[in-house]
């Protein structure tokens, strides 16, 4: 089947978003809330095992932080950390501190010059994606699959589930793009042929069934991914 569509997670795949973004925005949240918690770069990298920025926050507070849960407001106050989060990092993007990746511009032109369909999916938040990509990229990206918009975040299938059903395509028409083994998890489970970037925090995951492992997407072009994309549907890869 010819590749139709390109299917991008957020961050780590499309900028390096989570040392330099996320974390310190998390912790930014948590003294505005004068909560003594601090998320060093050791620690966060721990945490990303967990996908969804309310599911991290319980997840550390449980380990670290168990009386927080006792509170009659804990669920609430989650919520509202993860808020003032997401404000504190849609701040840092606007003043253009989170770059995109090398060689993610310049694919998504191509695929728009050349008729490819674009999505995203991801566990970040609308406002997060909005923010991190110009209006003129953002607008080429015909299905936004973000947040809540399902129950189960990745490495559960549901996110690339609803992009697929939004996009009417069959798996063997798209190709992922992930830089996570949560996030490659929830692709193949989706059905998807999927080219991974990993970061430093993601590098030591398990990618051995991605269609390809990469260390950034400068070079790569539409030509190139039409060419993998047809090994991997006339192979035994899916």
């Amino acid at each position: 089947m010819k590749l139709q569509a390109l299917i991008f997670d957020i961050d780590g795949t499309l900028a390096d978003t989570e040392r330099d973004g996320h974390r310190p925005a998390f912790n930014a949240a948590f003294r505005q809330a004068q909560l003594p918690w601090e998320w060093d770069i050791p620690l966060y990298g721990e945490l990303l095992t967990v996908t969804g920025g309310k599911e991290r926050i319980r997840y550390y507070a449980e380990r670290y932080a168990p009386t927080f849960l006792h509170r009659a407001d804990a669920d609430a106050q989650i919520r509202a950390l993860h808020a003032a989060k997401t404000a504190h990092y849609v701040a840092m993007l606007g003043a253009g501190r989170i770059p995109l990746l090398p060689g993610v511009e310049p694919l998504l032109r191509q695929a728009h010059a050349t008729g490819l369909r674009l999505a995203i999916a991801t566990t970040t938040t609308p406002e997060n994606v909005v923010a991190l990509l110009p209006p003129d990229l953002l607008a080429w990206f015909e299905v936004v699959g973000a947040g809540d918009v399902v129950a189960r975040k990745k490495p559960a299938s549901d996110i690339y589930d609803y992009v697929l059903h939004a996009l009417q395509l069959p798996p063997a028409a798209c190709l992922a793009f992930e830089d996570s083994e949560n996030g490659l998890i929830a692709a193949r489970a989706a059905g998807l042929a999927t080219v991974v970037t990993p970061n430093d925090y993601t590098r030591h995951g398990d990618f051995r069934a991605a269609l390809a492992w990469l260390p950034h997407l400068r070079g790569v072009d539409c030509e190139l991914l039409q060419l993998w994309h047809s090994g991997a549907y006339n192979s035994d890869k899916n």
